[in-house]
């Protein structure tokens, strides 16, 4: 349920005034400097009215704050502080100069208890199982050096998503989707996905990292700013949301005990494909705490290079689409460093500063996670003359960083050359995976997947506008979703062989590398609750 259908809990409303007042009548006097501006706040209900509405892309509603009242503003929603930050600088110095105090993640009654996104690394609390899940995922995949072990796969199974594209390029967005899973899915626990058909690990894992989206989108949910709503007996109009909670619950709990089972199972047969989660457990018997903790490891390295590989995939397809200058450049510099006689590789990557910038432009131009995922303050803090509440969400607005005119010219266009040269501008890599000791460990998979996938399409297809029967040129839907994660609406583009020559070279991987029978069945049979 979001904020809306909150407003007619008139009972609800009642129970937090009670709350606030005694909040207020017993609360120390003790003084501090102000918080940071904001709109003005009403009685009992804050600044409830003041949040998003339902289907707004928050990044650009929060980036309005910065014209009304600076670069760094708030807002108090029944006592819960959460501080906006709008000018990338601050955001460093808070974030990550100041990590020790700003790395912690909300309480979020609704994605942490109630769906038990609590549990995953994206929204654990800083602590001693945080560090341990970090470190299973810093040995594996957390180095360039570490990744370089991956490539083969990444290069390998790329190619195979070529092959599938160009036999159905109408699929654009799930051939990405299936690609980016069956990657992620290899490595973290040696599964094959299914190709042939909606493979139902990556739909699974899809839908909790979707759901994850929603539910701890900052604001979203009155149950986070009034704790005692979950409570409320289930009958009690208003309650749906504790219905959808434990739906996206049971789904998180399939997604990270299924595979892992999967895995153990595979092992004790003596055939499995090398993984992740197998290369730990090979080490030896696990404490149930050590299975527990490699088991979220697991999902972590999913979560995190999955969703935001799909979303970049997606962004690269419709920046090419509407910018065929770009595209004829990269094919260019393709031609020229690699030939027609193969398709690229890591080995590459240094040779084609081209194609790196576009992988730099193509994270700037729509950032993944465009408010970051909320950081906390672990204690009271006073930040740039502000006072900064323990317990206040943090939201940098990542997007506004990479649309903000004094660190990017013309942000609204789409332009490579502007990290080459001997200026180039910021690296949005900097801002693309989050702060401090919260960044998003999987960037380094990410990264790489997504440069091999781009200098891999660009060598075989041209990515074009579509036509209607009429023959007319179908504009594509230039439009994102909100939540916290945010991926491209739907849109429609061409996806063709650069030439004869080429097709033969995608269908290569047919001999050279054969697909694999899909692990979908025995996924089926394992017993995992």
């Amino acid at each position: 349920m979001v904020f809306s259908d909150y407003l007619f809990l008139d009972v609800a409303l009642a129970c937090s005034g009670l709350y606030l007042l005694k909040k207020a009548l017993f609360s120390s006097k003790q003084q501090h400097p102000p918080l940071p501006p904001g709109p003005k706040r009403k009685a009992l209900i804050g600044n409830l009215l003041d949040l998003p509405k339902p289907g707004e892309q928050e990044w650009l509603h929060w980036t309005k704050h910065k014209d009304l009242y600076g670069p760094i503003s708030s807002i108090s929603i029944f006592g819960q502080h959460i501080v906006v930050i709008n000018e990338m600088k601050l955001a460093f110095e808070m974030l990550d100069k100041k990590s020790s105090i700003f790395s912690d993640r909300p309480v979020l009654q609704f994605a942490g208890v109630m769906c038990g996104y609590d549990r995953a690394l994206a929204m654990i609390t800083y602590g001693e199982r945080f560090r341990a899940l970090r470190k299973y995922m810093h040995q594996y995949i957390g180095t360039p050096s570490a990744m370089v072990a991956h490539h083969p796969l990444q290069e390998t199974e790329t190619r195979h998503f070529l092959r599938r594209l160009m036999a159905e390029p109408d699929k654009l967005h799930d051939k990405i989707r299936a690609a980016t899973g069956s990657i992620i899915l290899k490595m973290s626990h040696g599964y094959t996905v299914d190709h042939e058909k909606p493979d139902p690990l990556v739909e699974l894992a899809d839908n909790a990292l979707a759901e994850f989206s929603l539910a701890a989108e900052a604001g979203k949910w009155m149950v986070d700013m009034m704790p005692f709503l979950q409570y409320i007996p289930d009958w009690f109009p208003g309650t749906g949301f504790k219905r959808v909670a434990k739906d996206w619950r049971g789904v998180l709990d399939q997604t990270v005990d299924q595979p892992h089972a999967f895995v153990k199972q595979q092992m004790s047969s003596g055939h499995y494909f090398p993984s992740f989660t197998s290369a730990f457990l090979e080490d030896g018997p696990k404490s149930d705490d050590d299975d527990y903790t490699l088991k979220w490891a697991g999902f972590a390295l999913y979560g995190g290079g999955a969703d935001t590989t799909v979303s970049s995939l997606y962004t690269f397809f419709l920046a090419m689409t509407l910018n065929p200058d770009v595209q004829k450049a990269a094919q260019e510099e393709i031609d020229r460093v690699v030939g027609s006689d193969r398709l690229p590789l890591f080995a590459d990557r240094e040779n084609l500063p081209y194609i790196n910038a576009l992988v730099k432009e193509t994270l700037r131009w729509q950032p993944v996670v465009p408010l970051c995922i909320p950081h906390t303050a672990s204690e009271d803090a006073v930040f740039n003359g502000y006072f900064i509440p323990k317990g206040t969400i943090i939201l940098p607005n990542i997007w506004h960083f990479t649309h903000d005119p004094s660190t990017y010219k013309d942000p609204k266009a789409f332009k490579p050359e502007r990290f080459l040269g001997a200026n180039p501008e910021f690296d949005p890599h900097e801002l693309s995976f989050g702060f401090g000791r919260r960044i998003c460990p999987g960037k380094e998979l990410a990264d790489a997947s997504i440069f091999i996938a781009i200098a891999q399409v660009l060598a075989a297809f041209t990515i074009g506008k579509a036509k209607d029967a009429s023959g007319n040129t179908i504009e594509p839907l230039y439009e994102y979703t909100p939540g916290v994660i945010s991926h491209p609406k739907d849109f429609v583009c061409t996806v063709t062989p650069r030439s004869e020559k080429a097709a033969q070279l995608v269908k290569s991987i047919d001999f050279e590398h054969p697909a694999q029978h899909s692990d979908a069945e025995s996924l089926a049979s394992v017993q995992w609750k």
